[in-house]
């Protein structure tokens, strides 16, 4: 631990769960780097940039309570400066699921990650199991350019009633709350599901859309049941697999997985 410096790279809206990462960071290393940057290159030209949760103070008077050495709350003109024209994009890893979807996003969070890891030099940099592929993404991505960091991924933090915490649930008004939980509750049906014997990853996603199918609110966008580490898509699962899905409730898109 002595002198090992860790980094917590967040958006700002802090919940519980970036607590959870800072939290682990306190115990794990000497010193505790976190960043705060809403990064516009990882918003494609639909999305939520303008309207993005921010609470700078609220998130500083956090930040202080959790003992945290330094914070880091660039402008995207200090990130991008004028005639700002390097981007990295890694390729496969990148493609399928959010890829498909929200198409340049990764390159946005491959880019901004890298300059992160450059600037801070951290020792180990923590990330949320919540966003699966984009942790398979900047593991390939230390690996390939040879970041020394030690990539540390936590589990996914909650809500009571299991909906997974994100600064996005403040835009879900009173009744899509009340719905958002079906999510986690489909994975984990599928789950129960692969854990009594089935491994035929088509039997695994129809029991994801049977639960959710019950919840008039919700519009599926995908589910997959995907290699952890390359996020291919897997028919018949030998040793683990990531179960990931996607939903929008009213305006508000979730994310969620659970490993099998």
């Amino acid at each position: 631990m002595h002198g090992v410096f860790g980094l917590v790279p967040t958006m700002g809206a802090l919940h519980d769960g970036h607590a959870s990462l800072i939290k682990r960071a306190r115990r794990e290393c000497e010193h505790v780097g976190v960043s705060i940057f809403v990064n516009p290159a990882q918003f494609g030209p639909a999305e939520d940039l303008a309207k993005y949760p921010r609470s700078m103070e609220k998130d500083m008077a956090l930040l202080e309570s959790l003992g945290v050495d330094a914070v880091w709350t660039p402008s995207p003109e200090t990130v991008y400066p004028p005639g700002y024209q390097t981007w990295i994009s890694v390729d496969d890893v990148s493609k399928p699921l959010e890829g498909l979807i929200r198409p340049g996003h990764f390159r946005g969070v491959s880019t901004v990650v890298a300059k992160l890891l450059n600037i801070f030099s951290p020792d180990r940099v923590y990330f949320g199991q919540k966003d699966a592929q984009q942790v398979a993404v900047i593991r390939r991505l230390a690996a390939d350019l040879n970041f020394p960091v030690d990539i540390v991924v936590s589990p996914t933090v909650r809500e009571i009633d299991g909906l997974a915490m994100s600064s996005r649930n403040a835009y879900l008004k009173e009744d899509e709350r009340r719905a958002a939980p079906a999510l986690y509750r489909a994975l984990s049906a599928a789950k129960e599901v692969f854990e009594a014997g089935e491994k035929n990853a088509g039997a695994i996603r129809a029991a994801v859309l049977k639960t959710l199918s019950t919840e008039p609110l919700v519009n599926v966008q995908y589910v997959s049941v995907s290699d952890p580490d390359t996020v291919e898509e897997i028919h018949e699962i030998s040793g683990g697999a990531l179960l990931s899905a996607a939903v929008i409730i009213g305006k508000t898109r979730l994310i969620d997985n659970v490993l099998l």
